[in-house]
């Protein structure tokens, strides 16, 4: 297949693109800036954004295009950073609208980034792809306006991945999760008792696969785990796998006090079910959080992508 990513150089977009090309794919990476390929790869090539905007025929033909770009949201959220997140996936999505309008030959699907925050907060209700959408904080709000900038793609099948907590140790907010564990103080954050719906980054990119390959796959998709936690649970199978003690507790007033709004993130959560993954006959192949963490972080554990 012919795939183009957005965001290819971001944690999730390198295991895709790195699972693509492993496959046999031919990968267009789209990015604001000229990259330089230093892989030696025959089959992946770099375009930009404005030299797409001049020349759009450089996509024809291709077959999918998987839109992982956004700013990311671990900083701390002035007005400036929040124009920046929702800026950034917003304009991400139009781009591509655009892009895919100008072309003669339109890619059969296009795979597009979302959040979970859609669902709103909550510690006992359950959410799946039937849920509807409840915006009750700045995070649900950007997913909501993503979504709506996506759906203006004219492509025959849009996928809305509603991406979760990506667990690796390569990159997004796991290396720093598990630091004070490292260092013998980890422990409860807030009550514990929020939910924390999570994935480990080698199920994420099968899920992007199972999303690109699928065509019965369309709309919102949940990707997260089948065995949702909670960030109490969350934090024993950290200590338990990297056999450290679970025992310093960090108080919501005190991430307040560091993170400001961003605090969200740790202090509030929902339950959300991957059911159209699970209908669909997806494989997890780490659907437990002490299978992902045996991996990442214990004796045994090996590189994750």
């Amino acid at each position: 297949m012919r795939i183009a990513v957005t965001g290819g150089t971001g944690f999730v977009g390198q295991a895709l693109v790195s699972a693509l090309l492993a496959r046999g794919d031919e990968v267009w990476i789209i990015s604001r800036k000229t990259a330089q390929d230093r892989t030696g790869q025959e089959r992946l090539h770099y375009a930009t954004w404005q030299q797409l905007e001049q020349n759009p025929a450089l996509l024809e033909g291709t077959d999918c295009i998987v839109n992982l770009a956004g700013e990311s949201i671990n900083q701390r959220w002035s007005a400036k950073a929040k124009a920046r997140i929702l800026n950034s996936r917003t304009d991400a999505a139009a781009r591509i609208a655009k892009l895919v309008g100008a072309l003669r030959q339109k890619p059969a699907t296009v795979v597009n980034a979302s959040g979970i925050s859609i669902y709103g907060t909550s510690d006992t209700k359950t959410f799946d792809e039937s849920s509807p959408a409840h915006i009750n904080d700045f995070l649900g709000s950007v997913v909501e306006q993503w979504e709506e900038s996506a759906r203006t793609i004219p492509a025959e099948r849009l996928v809305l991945v509603r991406v979760s907590l990506v667990l690796g140790n390569r990159g997004g907010a796991f290396p720093l999760m598990s630091l004070p564990y490292r260092l013998f103080g980890g422990g409860r954050v807030g009550s514990g008792r929020q939910w924390m719906p999570w994935i480990h980054i080698e199920d994420m990119t099968r899920v992007l696969l199972f999303c690109i390959d699928n065509r019965d796959i369309a709309g919102p998709v949940n990707a997260c785990a089948p065995q949702p936690v909670t960030t109490d649970q969350f934090g024993r199978a950290i200590g338990k796998a990297m056999r450290r003690p679970h025992w310093f507790p960090v108080p919501a007033f005190l991430l307040r006090t560091l993170l400001g709004e961003m605090s969200s993130l740790l202090l509030q959560g929902q339950r959300v079910l991957p059911a159209k993954l699970q209908q669909g006959g997806f494989d997890f192949r780490y659907p437990t959080i002490e299978s992902a963490m045996e991996n990442l972080v214990g004796k045994s554990s090996k590189p994750s992508v």
